[in-house]
């Protein structure tokens, strides 16, 4: 172990950095009596957890450097980032990315001013940052990303910080059973740290407020062997015992992670520390700043002189003349603290595991596909049919490790069970109770928790590997922000040199709201889709595939896919099989096409049915078919939406069809269009600003009406029923008082008292015209 004085002088360095990063422009190792023009105009930056981060970084550094293992570092309090910059500019990583970070007088100044500056680095953790895969900015989902991170890499450990604020949340405080789902035998292990200051932003922190004897007690019951840090007691916050008692409890983490067996308890560390520790007792006001909330983000407003005089004290009381050359050039025994090439925490591969990706090997898709003899022939499970490749993938990636399925306890429930006649459940503990599919180093992970779901599949995907979140639709936006940060964070990524392309975020929603209607309106929703068309249309995309050949293409692509967030949303009953393999390839390269056998007449149309989903394109089509016995004059063009952003000006998305394609599809302005959507109106209607004319779009969709009821009940209540389409279809030819029209509706007034009165939908509800090819 490096000599405790040592590695609290590399500390202590640590903590200067930080701390000049807050608030230095310029002359930044305070070589002159402090200027206002020394202070960045707009100081930002957290303090409070800094010196905390540099003690667990700094015990890290000595630990990796004398094991040798491989340790990824996740830090929830990410807002601590100039304590993360510092170590990364010490140990070199900064340099390896930007010549402009070099380890030189020059280097140090550039980092100081870059932190928080316009152009520079944000003031929390993000892509820009070696080492980072959790940008920490929003709380929460470190320790799930961690775990992510450490599933099937059996020689990789994962220290995870979780602040004690984080530990507050709902999803910090689930992944605590994270210890349940890692095996000994194929992944790696996590470390959390616990990191106790006392307080958040300007209140007490609860885990602080625990004696060590109640942590203990409730950290062993979730699976964990706690030991805690305590370094509240000393005078100096840059005390050697502190750095030796961080570095025993590493020492034998470390030891017990290396040792352990299936069953064990993992070891974690809880570190009680002061808050804001080293900053200034009082402020200029005599208010108390060190060890208490005010000292959470920037101590000092110093632009007052009494408080700029007490900053300029507080930067000399860590003497950088003793750290930092007369060029500013860090002190050579500094420089041997931290562990060298890829054993460095910005430096570890799997942070950038876009260069570790490997594709995956999908198979052939005949084989899965549904023969098609005419449209609607024949019926099959969109997610039946994906889940058999799904299979085959977990197969060919067998002896790779490197796909896994996360999912809320609901595989089975979504008909995608195949997947477990390849690969069983992952669970480290005996159950207890009878269960099927456990199978140690199991693949699909399931936990009643789609925070931890998404968590997970965060870390795994940016460590270089591939995965699928399928989940009911309606809880989907119960990651909502979480999905809000990842898409961030991809955008970001982008922009960044050194980071490559890593595996797609894939969701895989069915038990859609349409077909809610057993369980009710609470599982009844589209608005995680609606949520997804917010972010940049360049990272994330919405595809809705209308029947099982579709679905099958639509799951190969997205498999393939990099650096995006894709969207599949589609049911799992058996429904009408449109397209045949090759029409579904042809339809998914598109987007959105016409259904020329679903229309009537030929020529220009004189109203368009378009749909978008499993269950709208349904109705559409055998509204196509109701106008064509009601209202066999009229020229109907059916044309379906697969990819969503697919009916968007190109201008805006580059996924948005053309001038030519768009009128092909829908009919030249002002010709009417019908459209039956899946989700919330609204968001066609913001898709389709930029092209001409939109308000001749008359988009049906889900109305947020429903209950427990029957499938045609539930679409009458939204009006998005054949009969509501037709409806509608009609009036916009012929105007608002067509008496078909008003027939129609009529029509379904009747079946839906036929629904109430019997329980069930009548025949003529359900019932999906037959059409050979060519039929109109």
């Amino acid at each position: 172990m490096s000599h405790p004085e040592i590695l609290a002088r590399y500390r202590r360095a640590c903590d200067y950095l930080a701390l000049a990063m807050i608030y230095l422009r310029d002359d930044v190792l305070v070589r002159r009596p402090l200027r206002t023009a020394d202070l960045k105009p707009r100081v930002l930056g957290h303090w409070g957890t800094c010196p905390g981060l540099n003690l667990i970084h700094t015990g890290l550094n000595d630990v990796v450097g004398r094991t040798g293992r491989r340790t990824l570092l996740v830090t929830g309090p990410g807002h601590g980032a100039p304590a993360i910059h510092a170590n990364l500019w010490l140990e070199g990583s900064h340099a390896d990315r930007d010549p402009a970070l070099a380890r030189t007088g020059d280097g140090l100044a550039e980092l100081v001013r870059r932190f928080s500056w316009p152009g520079g680095f944000p003031s929390h953790l993000s892509p820009e940052v070696p080492g980072v895969i959790h940008e920490g900015g929003e709380l929460g989902y470190a320790l799930a990303t961690a775990a992510g991170a450490a599933m099937d890499r059996p020689d990789l450990l994962v220290a995870c910080v979780v602040g004690d604020g984080e530990a507050e949340t709902g999803p910090t405080a689930g992944s605590w059973q994270t210890s349940a789902f890692l095996d000994p035998d194929t992944d790696g292990a996590v470390l959390p740290i616990l990191h106790l200051n006392g307080a958040k932003i300007s209140s007490p922190s609860v885990y602080a407020s625990m004696s060590d004897d109640e942590l203990r007690a409730y950290f062993t019951g979730c699976g964990w062997e706690p030991v805690v840090v305590d370094v509240t007691g000393y005078d100096d916050p840059h005390d050697p015992r502190a750095d030796r008692a961080m570095a025993d409890a590493l020492e034998g983490a470390y030891r017990d992670t290396g040792q352990r067996r299936r069953g064990d308890r993992l070891p974690m560390i809880v570190l009680r520390s002061p808050k804001g520790m080293g900053a200034p007792d009082r402020d200029a006001a005599g208010a108390p700043l060190a060890g208490t909330f005010r000292s959470h983000q920037v101590p000092l407003e110093a632009a007052e002189p009494d408080s700029m005089m007490l900053l300029e004290r507080w930067l000399r009381a860590y003497r950088p003349e003793e750290l930092f050359d007369a060029d500013g050039n860090p002190e050579p025994d500094l420089l041997g603290v931290p562990p060298t090439g890829e054993l460095r925490l910005g430096s570890v591969p799997e942070s950038v595991g876009g260069a570790l990706r490997r594709p995956l090997p999908l198979p052939d898709l005949e084989p899965y596909a549904v023969d098609v003899p005419a449209p609607a022939a024949v019926t099959a499970s969109p997610t039946g049919t994906a889940s058999r490749l799904l299979a085959e993938v977990m197969r060919r990636t067998e002896d790779r490790r490197d796909f896994r399925v996360v999912c809320p306890d609901e595989l089975d429930s979504n008909r995608l069970g195949a997947v477990l006649e390849a690969t069983g459940r992952a669970f480290a503990r005996d159950p207890g109770v009878y269960s099927e599919h456990l199978t140690p180093g199991g693949r699909v992970v399931e936990v009643l928790s789609e925070h931890l779901c998404q968590g997970w599949l965060q870390g795994y995907l940016l460590t270089g590997r591939h995965g699928v979140f399928p989940c009911y639709e309606a809880f989907a936006s119960i990651v909502d922000s979480m999905t809000n940060q990842y898409a961030k964070f991809l955008t970001m990524s982008r922009s960044v040199p050194w980071r490559e392309p890593v595996s797609s975020m894939v969701y895989l929603l069915t038990s859609d709201g349409w077909r809610q209607e057993h369980n009710g309106y609470s599982h009844q929703g589209a608005g995680f889709l609606s949520n997804l068309l917010t972010k940049r249309p360049e990272v994330t995309a919405v595809h809705l595939p209308a029947d099982a050949n579709c679905m099958l293409v639509v799951t190969g692509d997205v498999l393939a896919a990099t650096d995006t967030v894709e969207l599949v949303v589609t049911g799992k009953q058996d429904t009408p099989v449109w397209l045949s393999l090759d029409e579904a390839r042809a339809h998914c390269r598109a987007g959105a096409g016409v259904w020329e056998w679903a229309g009537t007449g030929t020529g220009d149309p004189d109203v368009v049915l378009a749909c978008a989903g499993t269950t709208p394109t349904i109705e559409t089509v055998a509204a196509a078919g109701l106008l064509r016995e009601r209202a066999p004059e009229l020229v109907v063009r059916v044309g379906n939406v697969l990819t969503l952003r697919a009916i968007s000006d190109p201008a805006t998305a580059a996924a948005g069809i053309g001038a030519a394609e768009f009128e092909h599809c829908f009919g030249a302005a002002p010709t009417p269009v019908v459209f039956a959507f899946h989700g919330y109106p609204s968001a066609v209607h913001e898709l389709l600003h930029g092209r001409p004319d939109p308000n001749r779009f008359h988009v049906h969709g889900y109305l947020e009406e429903g209950t427990t009821t029957t499938p045609y009940a539930l679409l009458a209540d939204n009006r998005m029923t054949r009969h509501d389409l037709a409806a509608d279809a009609l009036r916009r030819v012929r105007g608002p008082d067509d008496p078909g029209a008003a027939e129609l509706e009529r029509e379904r007034d009747r079946l839906v008292e036929h629904a109430v009165r019997e329980g069930q939908d009548a025949p003529e509800a359900t019932t999906v015209p037959h059409l050979a090819r060519g039929a109109a």
